[in-house]
């Protein structure tokens, strides 16, 4: 899971728990100018497929990671955190290593809320 929070002009993606050993990583800093939109999305979380480039991949447990999906355009990977979909944010990018953010979260109707209005 991966909480989010606003740090001046910046949202700070912090992982948590053991999702951080899962993910190889504990934290993200974007600037909120380089994304540009977000949405709810169980069904991408359901039917992730791809290269995984440095993280966990354990079928239908969890994928949590750098990855590279099928039919995602471009080069630049996605950074993935995903234990349960129903709970799941797309995040996507521009300017970045990242192309998109396919997260948990808690409450992902009140990040998408939170996001649209900082964009």
């Amino acid at each position: 899971m991966v909480d989010v929070s606003f740090h001046g002009d910046d949202v700070l993606f912090t992982v948590q728990g053991l999702h951080k050993v899962w993910a190889f990583k504990s934290s993200l800093t974007i600037p909120r100018s380089h994304i540009s939109g977000a949405r709810l999305d169980a069904e991408v979380a359901k039917n992730l497929s791809g290269f995984r480039a440095l993280g966990t991949s354990v079928p239908w447990l969890i994928k949590a990671g750098k990855f590279y999906l099928h039919g995602e355009p471009g080069l630049k990977p996605t950074f993935v955190d995903v234990v349960h979909p129903e709970q799941v944010v797309v995040i996507d990018l521009r300017d970045e290593d990242y192309q998109q953010l396919i997260i948990e979260v808690e409450d992902p109707v009140a990040v998408v809320a939170l996001l649209a209005t900082s964009s």
